[in-house]
């Protein structure tokens, strides 16, 4: 495979190495990501189940940022004590940010009652602003509802992600005035480009941050210049043969019949590795029209500044 140069520096803003999927592979996914150049980590626990998973890693890998936060999927499992438990997370680790948390009105969301949602989401900001801590926010087709609520809680000098952000143009700087910092993952490629490009022109180059979501947003780039996870049970057998065997060898080299072929021609659910974000990095500054390594710094710099409180030295 083709990859970019390690010596660029990239900071994933939003992934969940913690997650069942990838779990056990965390060491060797975060070794793969370093080598290409992926420096840090924020990895986002979803529910009460995962917290103790980003909490362990964060000890494991230096190199990883801990968020808890109850996601809007979870809502329904929250245990009665659950504010009072993710409360007793913060004390344990006062390095970790706020997150993943949100509203969601997706196919997903419409099985959770949105009144809960909203509930559980104000007492996670409450909490991310008396922690004077940054939220990582989940949001899908409840982009009003949502800037309505940050407009009366807000605003956050602590600052806030809109997660692979797919939110219009015209929200861009009403989000930016409240202290929103704006990541884009693989998703961003499920936009139409001219669409995609005037949303990005919007967002002021020091709220611009890079992100994978993985095992999720797997991007939809040619699939030669994709890292892909060993193991993973949804990839092509052609494609299983050539990740063992770049894991054996340390070659990322496809050799695989049609590997350029686009990746969304891969199965639904395939997994998405995080040293794919280098894909968004070029990506992104394809329709920014700036040199990747310019985009590389400038994200990195402003992910460095977000998560400043955990002790990040900033350049």
């Amino acid at each position: 495979m083709s990859k970019l140069s390690a010596t660029l520096r990239l900071f994933d803003a939003h992934c969940h190495l913690q997650d069942p999927r990838i779990f056990d592979k965390a060491p060797q996914l975060i070794s793969t990501a370093v080598d290409s150049g992926v420096l840090r980590f924020a990895v986002n626990g979803i529910s009460e189940k995962d917290w103790h998973l980003v909490k362990q890693l964060s000890e494991l890998h230096p190199c990883i940022i801990p968020s808890f936060g109850l996601h809007p999927w979870c809502v329904p499992e929250r245990t009665t004590g659950w504010l009072e438990k993710l409360k007793e997370f913060f004390e344990a680790v006062p390095t970790a940010a706020v997150g993943e948390i949100g509203l969601d009105k997706g196919s997903k969301g419409k099985e959770i009652n949105f009144i809960d949602q909203v509930e559980v989401f104000r007492q996670q900001l409450e909490l991310a602003k008396s922690l004077e801590r940054p939220a990582s926010i989940h949001c899908v087709r409840a982009f009003g509802d949502l800037l309505q609520i940050m407009k009366s809680m807000g605003p956050f000098p602590a600052g806030f992600i809109l997660h692979s952000y797919l939110g219009s143009a015209q929200m861009v700087p009403e989000f930016t005035k409240l202290g929103a910092y704006f990541s884009f993952s693989g998703f961003l490629m499920s936009m139409e480009a001219k669409k995609a490009k005037k949303m990005l022109k919007m967002v002021p180059s020091d709220r611009i941050l890079l992100e994978t979501d993985a095992p999720d947003a797997l991007p939809k780039s040619k699939v030669d210049s994709l890292y892909f996870v060993e193991g993973d049970p949804s990839l092509p057998e052609c494609l299983k043969t050539q990740e063992q065997s770049a894991a054996q060898t340390g070659s990322q080299q496809s050799t695989v019949p049609g590997s350029s072929t686009d990746a969304s021609t891969l199965p639904k659910g395939t997994l998405n590795h995080p040293a794919n974000i280098q894909n968004v990095l070029v990506y992104v500054a394809s329709l920014l029209d700036i040199s990747k390594e310019e985009l590389a710094e400038l994200s990195y710099r402003n992910a460095e500044r977000l998560f400043s409180f955990t002790g990040l030295e900033t350049s």
